[in-house]
């Protein structure tokens, strides 16, 4: 076995084990669990925001006031319409709720009748989630002199929350505590939220601004894939912190010392919040606030709540207090979220879309995909786009690669020699052979460094497609309606051409009878080896010959843009390295090769290239 050969086994079997090995840490997502959170029943929650027993700033609950009846009443209550270029929803005027909100520019399905995405549900719904602003009490006060979750507030003005027309809510304590609360929104995703309280009482209180999100069970649509963060994340002084579902849970159950709740003092400015697979809802305090981030667990009624509890301020008679807040309740648009990033003062807001271990890469590449995106118009073509220069990107260090092949190939006679001379002495075949890729300086494991380099890009590449909502019912061509989906075309009924349906995705039926852009994979790869003859071991003949078809059905299930960017890679390495060849003076014999690779019993020849 020479060399060369052995150096494409070796890149074949490692890239190989690294395909096994991220199926094995990453398997597919399970199917989404069934909502464990039914209305619970009556309990008492010990707010974490007072230092006495209250009832549950989120849901109103006391020892008297379960999670049911306040359901029923949220249901009822007045609402306040939300309007803007990306979102639709209501306020429920009951707690000053932001708990309605849909996206207009996303639906559930490639179907364009189907239903938009809907963000937050209010209390009384499948799945309660939703935010929450209020004022904690402190000195002077008791729970029921400042708002909360079941205060019903009046609307200064009327109307409907639009970009234009911001609203704002009053409530009377009636004991000489006036709260008003002012919430506008941009044209994406960001609500501005200014709470201010003016003591016309004779007496002075203190009280602390919070916000708050909480929902009522996990996700429905929860992927549970090692690969993406799904649950609480927030940045705290510039410090990424990724809490998952589970993980809220064990620290509830297994709480430490202090309260069964995960507390971070913030000094300098952060956020915190949920997060989905395309979508994220988080509370932003104002740049520079020092505020306590509060992540925690309710088992007995199944919340999940994280908060952000800004400073307690004193308000002295005739006094008026503020408190500044965002929320951002959306899609996780890189554009959007990177304009609040840099734009609006949010530190880092970029590291809520989940970048992976490879983010050094998976940023760049991402950046350039969404900029030949707009350039291009049409995801696909960028994607391939992308692949001509990230392989431009490489060519120095392949062509030093490939032109090394094309020497090992005009030295084979003379490897063929040196063996024959040395016979079973391998010691004495090893140095004859140093000694002969010393004088022609030839590395005989340059030709693993192509594929080698291919791997952590396919990674990176493969985080991107799958992560980013951009690539998310993003069409290429004809059949191609998601670049985020396998390929929905299926061998089982010939691509569309017979009249019965395709395999139910995931099924065996579906790994088996694969689609079109699998099958033009395994082409690829199988055009890609014939650039050099047919291996004369039969173990190595055995390896070529089933590694395309192998890798094209274990590629087949991934996302059909990834699929696009392996099948140009192959075409692109597959025109540079014959290119290469030919100016070295060898002649690839690519058809004899393809010949040879359907003859049965012959022996193929040592070497079918030929010399210009």
């Amino acid at each position: 076995m020479d060399d060369q050969n052995k150096n494409l086994i070796f890149a074949t079997a490692l890239s190989l084990l690294v395909i096994l090995v991220w199926f094995v840490m990453f398997p597919p997502p399970e199917p989404a669990p069934t909502d464990p959170n039914a209305p619970a029943a009556e309990a008492q929650a010990e707010d974490p925001l007072a230092p006495t027993p209250a009832a549950d700033p989120a849901t109103g609950d006391t020892a008297t006031t379960g999670t049911r009846a306040v359901s029923e009443t949220a249901a009822d209550a007045p609402r306040v319409a939300i309007d803007t270029p990306s979102l639709v929803g209501s306020i429920s005027l009951q707690g000053g709720r932001i708990d309605e909100l849909s996206l207009k520019d996303y639906r559930e399905t490639i179907d364009p009748e189907s239903p938009v995405v809907r963000l937050l549900t209010p209390l009384g719904s499948d799945t309660p989630y939703y935010a929450l602003h209020g004022w904690a009490p402190g000195a002077g006060l008791t729970p029921e002199q400042v708002p909360g979750p079941n205060t019903l507030w009046q609307v200064e003005g009327g109307g409907t929350l639009t970009p234009d027309t911001p609203i704002t809510l009053f409530w009377d304590n009636g004991a000489g505590l006036i709260f008003r609360r002012e919430i506008s929104v941009d044209e994406d995703y960001m609500f501005s939220v200014r709470q201010t309280v003016q003591n016309r009482g004779n007496n002075e209180v203190s009280l602390a601004p919070y916000g708050i999100i909480a929902r009522h069970g996990k996700p429905a649509d929860l992927k549970k894939f090692f690969i993406l963060h799904e649950g609480v994340i927030g940045m705290a002084d510039g410090t990424l912190a990724e809490i998952t579902y589970d993980d809220i849970e064990d620290y509830a159950f297994n709480p430490g010392e202090g309260a069964p709740a995960d507390v971070t003092q913030v000094t300098e400015g952060g956020w915190l919040g949920f997060t989905d697979h395309y979508w994220m809802t988080t509370l932003i305090p104002a740049p520079g606030t020092p505020f306590k981030a509060v992540t925690k667990y309710d088992p007995q009624r199944g919340i999940y709540q994280t908060e952000t509890v800004q400073r307690t301020q004193s308000l002295a008679p005739g006094e008026t207090i503020t408190a500044d807040s965002r929320l951002f309740a959306g899609a996780k648009e890189w554009a959007t979220i990177r304009a609040y990033q840099n734009e609006g003062g949010v530190d880092r807001f970029l590291d809520s879309i989940d970048w992976g271990w490879f983010f050094f890469l998976t940023k760049p590449i991402f950046a350039v995909l969404h900029w030949l995106n707009q350039m291009i118009g049409n995801m696909g073509w960028a994607i391939i786009a992308l692949t001509v220069l990230l392989k431009a990107l490489v060519l120095p260090l392949a062509y030093k690669s490939y032109v090394s092949m094309a020497k090992m190939k005009e030295l084979q006679p003379e490897m063929e020699k040196i063996k024959e001379a040395a016979g079973d002495d391998r010691q004495k075949l090893q140095q004859e052979m140093m000694a002969l890729y010393k004088k022609e300086k030839v590395n005989p494991a340059a030709g693993c460094l192509p594929i080698l380099l291919q791997i952590p890009i396919f990674f990176s590449l493969y985080k991107v497609i799958f992560v980013t909502l951009e690539l998310r019912h993003a069409p290429w061509i004809g059949w191609i309606r998601d670049l985020s989906a396998p390929d929905p075309s299926t061998l089982y009924n010939l691509w569309g051409l017979l009249p019965w349906p395709a395999p139910e995705p995931g099924s065996v039926l579906a790994l088996i009878f694969i689609g079109i852009l699998p099958l033009c994979l395994g082409i690829s790869m199988w055009l890609q080896q014939k650039l050099n003859p047919t291996p004369t071991d039969s173990t190595q003949k055995m390896i070529f010959a089933w590694m395309p078809w192998v890798f094209m059905f274990m590629l087949g299930s991934f996302a059909s843009g990834l699929v696009i960017y392996w099948i140009t890679n192959n075409l692109i390495t597959f025109t540079q390295q014959y290119a290469i060849m030919r100016s070295h003076g060898h002649k690839p014999d690519v058809f004899g090769n393809i010949k040879s690779s359907f003859r049965r019993g012959d022996k193929p020849a040592p070497d079918t290239g030929k010399k210009k």
